[in-house]
Order: structure tokens, then C-alpha cells, then sequence
């Protein structure tokens, strides 16, 4: 199976362009005003507008308000949703898009329930755990804790980049990989030549 690839945090167009070129299939918006990844309505917009077809873009939200959301569902036209806070799986799903909903890996999480809990997204996305940061921290977890049952409906985050990506597709095996700050030459600017040397090791890995 492909590793799909998810290049988060895009504030600029030239970022979005050279993660599609490089291979990218989806990329992701933050609409979160505490991250330094934060992107306005309206950039996000533009740049969505200049994607092409079959890359999906994706909202990334932290306990936003819904009348916000929806403005940001309306204004981009953003193909998913991705909720990173306290939200229940009706409050993720009361929109007019999928979601998935971003998992901590706190050290007492139970990942079949969380995951049980939140049948009705269209796959989760595991993260590090770091008190009171919501995501983005580029801390990697232990990923052993991860059950093979499970990987198909993974997207795995966490402290990834073009040295440890290839060893986190061979022990998990998730559907995707999303990545942000390991791409990066500074928080919410990303770095063309890291972009390409990344996705080509998932090719790699997959391929090999």
C-alpha cells in the first residue's frame, strides 16, 4: 500500500506549490491563532483556490468555535476537516465535510476506545503528547503502542523527517504521514529541498 503524504502548516503559496511538485497528497491549513503556523482565512483561500485537482486541503481546528468553522468551510472550500481539541465525534461531524480527529498519545490513552468513540471519522491522526500544546510540537512518541490492527486508519504525526520517516513507514504502516516541522527551514516557512528529500524517502520505503 502507498504512504500517503501530508504536508501540514502551509502558510504560502510558493510552500503549497513545492509541496504538490514534490508529490504531496493533501496539505493542511492551521486555523488556530495560539499556533505559529496560524493562517488567515483569506491566504488559505487563495491558495486553495490554486491547488490542482486530487490534492486534498485540509482545516485543522483546536476547539474553534462552530460559526468560525463554518465560515472557514465556506470561504475555502477546504475538502476535510481536522480536529485537534475536546471535540466529541458529533460536534466533528455536524459539518458538510469528513474529518479526522487527532489523537495524543497520552501514556494512559486507550486507542481502540478513542478510536471506537470516533467511528464516524474518516481516520485519526496520532500525535505526540505534550501538556497543554495541542499538536505541532515535533516530539515523536513510541510507536510500538500502535496495534497493526489499526494502522490502515492512521495518519501518524509526530517529530517526523526525512531520517526517521522510512523506519516509521516499516514498523506502523499507516495510511499516511503527516509532517510540518521536519520540512521546515522556520515555523510556518517550509523548506523546498526538505520537502522533496522527505517525500522521496516515503517513495523510497514504499518502493523498496
Amino acid at each position: 500500500m502507498r504512504t500517503r503524504v501530508k504536508i501540514c502548516g502551509i502558510t504560502r503559496i510558493e510552500d503549497a506549490l513545492a509541496a504538490v511538485d514534490a508529490g504531496a497528497d493533501a496539505l493542511g491549513f492551521v486555523f488556530y491563532a495560539k499556533s505559529p503556523r496560524a493562517v488567515s482565512i483569506a491566504d488559505a483561500a487563495t491558495i486553495i483556490s490554486r491547488l490542482p485537482a486530487f490534492v486534498t486541503s485540509v482545516a485543522l481546528f483546536v476547539d474553534a468555535e462552530p460559526e468560525y468553522i463554518q465560515q472557514v468551510i465556506d470561504q475555502t472550500k477546504v475538502d476535510l476537516l481536522q480536529f485537534h481539541g475536546r471535540e466529541t465525534a458529533d460536534e466533528c461531524a455536524r459539518y458538510s465535510r469528513p474529518y479526522l480527529k487527532a489523537l495524543r498519545m497520552k501514556p494512559d490513552l486507550d486507542l481502540n476506545q478513542e478510536m471506537l468513540a470516533y467511528a464516524n471519522a474518516r481516520g485519526v491522526l496520532l500525535d505526540a503528547y505534550t501538556p497543554g500544546i495541542p499538536g505541532g510540537t515535533g516530539e515523536q512518541f513510541d510507536w510500538s503502542r500502535i496495534p497493526a490492527d489499526l494502522a490502515s486508519e492512521i495518519t501518524l504525526a509526530g517529530g517526523l523527517d526525512s531520517s526517521n520517516v522510512a523506519a516509521a513507514i516499516d514498523q506502523v504502516r499507516p495510511y499516511a504521514i503527516d509532517v510540518s516541522g521536519g520540512v521546515e527551514q522556520s515555523k510556518g516557512i517550509k523548506d523546498a529541498q526538505k520537502l522533496e528529500q522527505f517525500i522521496a524517502e516515503v517513495h523510497r520505503v514504499n518502493n523498496s
